[in-house]
């Protein structure tokens, strides 16, 4: 039904008929209307939806890491992973075997989207590698989206027992980097992976957010990165974004404010230009 123009919700998974447990159910009418809604939308914005990811396998990572301090407390970011969902629903219905690598994520899953939990850096890490790399016998992605916010650091030595307030006293903490997964991705890039970066930036006394993201695009070697400027309510936690898609070789495309499914497709067009 895909490969004819259909866009394909579903199938969910949950109890069936005859006390089996998995795929099979319908997909809730709200995932449903959502799916409707971006049909709408790509509509509106004069632009014609395509089955164009048919065969295609998309691994997407979404959420943000948490590095523990003690058994209670975390380094993390807000990432609710609602970017990384998003473009996992739209590439499911454009045809492709979606793998989501949650972290840290309470949203569920779109229908018919296989899920992977994690929630430390070094967790994000080891699932991207194996599920891009084309492990438990899937092939190789096709395409590599890293949206989740990986902690950029964590504590040297996690404390084994809740860090009590004593006295006046404030504990020091030691922190190191923590892997950088999207640069690994690239270094194990399999055959032609499109690998697309996100980047969440702020701008500061240095250089403004585009200036930055460049450098991170030129430093990293991905094919595609995602700007983000994020802050005052944009970016994390919110159903709305706008972002710039850079690319080393092309224009950047500005995506104006609107819904993540919508700068998802966006995305995604861009991202099967490279494909074909």
């Amino acid at each position: 039904l895909a490969s004819r123009g259909a866009v394909i919700c579903g199938p969910d998974s949950g109890a069936l008929a005859g006390g089996d447990v998995g795929e099979g159910r319908l997909a809730s009418p709200a995932e449903i209307a959502q799916m409707a809604l971006l049909l709408f939308d790509h509509r509106r914005a004069g632009r014609h939806w395509r089955n164009d990811l048919v065969g295609r396998r998309v691994v997407v990572s979404a959420g943000g890491t948490r590095e523990p301090l003690d058994p209670v407390r975390f380094l993390g970011n807000r990432s609710s992973g609602r970017q990384g969902i998003a473009l996992a629903r739209v590439a499911a219905a454009r045809g492709a075997d979606v793998t989501v690598v949650a972290a840290n994520v309470t949203l569920e899953p779109p229908p018919g989207v296989r899920l992977v939990t994690v929630s430390t850096t070094e967790q994000l890490r080891g699932a991207m590698l194996v599920e891009s790399g084309g492990s438990n016998a899937l092939h190789p992605a096709d395409v590599v989206i890293m949206a989740a916010a990986p902690a950029d650091f964590q504590p040297v030595a996690v404390a084994a027992h809740k860090i009590k307030k004593i006295g006046d006293g404030v504990p020091q903490l030691e922190l190191r980097r923590t892997p950088d997964v999207l640069a690994e991705l690239v270094a194990h890039r399999v055959g032609g992976q499109v690998i697309v970066g996100f980047a969440a930036e702020t701008g500061d006394a240095e250089a403004d957010t585009r200036t930055h993201a460049i450098a991170k695009l030129k430093a990293k070697g991905c094919d595609l990165l995602v700007l983000n400027e994020v802050g005052d309510g944009r970016g994390f936690e919110v159903g709305e974004n706008a972002a710039t898609i850079l690319s080393p070789d092309s224009d950047a495309i500005d995506v104006p404010f609107g819904s993540k499914d919508e700068l998802a497709a966006v995305i995604l067009d861009v991202v099967v230009t490279r494909l074909r």
